[in-house]
């Protein structure tokens, strides 16, 4: 019988290989995987609560208070995130670590709207809005994780969040520019009230006092220092109790402190983190989890509650979206090439035929929107960012069919109705469908290819 040893390579008196530097690098790097959403939006709460930069465009409130945007997003917007120009976001970041908060809506007389509502880990909690509570005036109460209480007869609960703190996307439909005021008006009527406050005409107190992230330029392991703290905030749920006890091992976790460990611990938890952002980064990229269809991108079944994938959850819901739709409530594909599989540029000229009868199918609305591959609306002489079913000028083909001309330059006079503007470089589409039909979610509607004409 051959016995065979575990040996250390080594040159010279310098071993070439070092176990616990490994070890850290590759559970580090799962750390980081699992905790990017709580870094990213720990991040992005700090900058909204207290960074006031473009208070238009990028959201700037205080705790438990909502910042709406005044107007539909356009080119002089740079600040990527491949925003929509079909509504108007109301945002809110929402404490219940004390007590429940009401959110209460206007009627909208049937106009679509959302509430979605997430975790600190970016998966979603609940939703108010047409789709799931019609578009009646209501109170809703969001509750906070082991809160035992008595609501007001008029107010409802919904499912309990999971953590102490909550991420608040509220979108209205916009029919167009004239529409603007009109959504304006119910926006002031979204609110939000601390269940003490509920009944009386106090107003809400205004906080900023929130975790503030550390500095990665001064700290090579700010992300682990911002991770620990984020999660002492917001306990992870005890079905991770084992993964916990996993990362402890390598200072990762609520409360830990990453100083406390060896050199060799926190050089490779360092390069962890490095790493992780790239992998993340390509696998958005290389389109992880997703269908693709002529081109088209559909997400995986499970977006938006992605749960234990924690590759998912990173990856598409924080990295991608900040936080993402449920697949039933609005269905985002997308695509960076042509149906040859050539990537996108405004150098050539491209079609989208939809036949008759084949418009995206929803219960809501769809658009299709032009991006720089800045993620930024593309600034053109029509000021034309998307096209949609609420682009009364586009003309039908003779069948009722649509054809959409996608080209830098006007396609004429007689097309230009049906003409999205392309940037002189590379480019990518979103076809977003809102309420869409359940072939959309299944991944059986194929959304017709991105066609080269020229």
């Amino acid at each position: 019988m051959t016995r065979v040893e575990n040996k250390t390579t080594s040159v010279g008196d310098q071993k070439t290989f070092d176990w616990r530097a490994e070890y850290t690098y590759s559970l580090g790097l799962q750390a980081f995987i699992y905790g990017f959403p709580y870094i990213y939006l720990a991040q992005l709460r700090y900058m909204w609560v207290t960074q006031p930069r473009n208070p238009e465009f990028i959201p700037y409130m205080a705790v438990n208070h909502f910042w709406h945007s005044s107007q539909l997003m356009d080119a002089t917007y740079r600040d990527g995130g491949s925003p929509n120009n079909d509504t108007m976001y109301s945002i809110a970041w929402v404490d219940v670590t004390h007590e429940p908060m009401v959110l209460s809506v206007p009627d909208t007389h049937d106009r679509y709207y959302t509430v979605e509502i997430a975790a600190m880990y970016s998966d979603n909690i609940a939703y108010v809005g047409r789709r799931t509570t019609g578009t009646k005036a209501g109170n809703y109460a969001i509750i906070g994780p082991g809160w035992e209480g008595q609501l007001p007869e008029d107010v409802t609960a919904l499912p309990a969040s999971p953590t102490p703190w909550v991420l608040i996307f509220c979108r209205t439909l916009v029919e167009g520019p004239d529409d603007v005021p009109n959504v304006q008006a119910l926006q002031k009527e979204y609110r939000l009230t601390p269940l003490s406050l509920w009944g009386t005409d106090r107003e809400v107190p205004e906080r900023r006092d929130v975790l503030v992230p550390f500095d990665r330029e001064k700290d090579p392991l700010a992300p682990w220092k911002t991770l620990n703290a984020v999660l002492a905030e917001n306990p992870p749920p005890a079905k991770q109790e084992l993964l916990m006890e996993q990362f402890a091992t390598i200072g990762i976790g609520p409360g830990l402190d990453v100083d406390e460990q060896d050199e060799v611990t926190k050089q490779n938890l360092v390069r962890a983190a490095a790493t992780g952002k790239q992998l993340l980064e390509q696998a958005l990229q290389r389109g992880y989890l997703a269908t693709v269809i002529n081109g088209w991108r559909y997400p995986s079944r499970h977006m938006g509650r992605a749960g234990d994938d924690f590759l998912l959850r990173a990856v598409w819901q924080a990295l991608a979206g900040i936080i993402s739709n449920d697949p039933e409530e609005a269905v985002y594909l997308a695509t960076f090439t042509d149906g040859d599989g050539e990537l996108l540029t405004g150098a050539n000229n491209y079609e989208m035929h939809f036949a008759a009868g084949q418009d995206p199918p929803q219960d809501a609305f769809w658009s299709l929107t032009m991006y720089t591959e800045d993620k930024n609306l593309v600034p053109n002489p029509i000021d034309r960012y998307a096209l949609g079913d609420r682009s009364k000028d586009m003309k039908r083909d003779s069948d009722g069919g649509l054809n959409i001309y996608i080209q830098h330059g006007s396609p004429g006079e007689e097309k230009e109705s049906n003409w999205l503007p392309a940037p002189g470089g590379p480019f990518y589409l979103v076809l977003r469908m809102y309420q869409p039909h359940q072939e959309v979610i299944d991944a059986k509607w194929e959304a017709p290819p991105v066609q080269k004409v020229s």
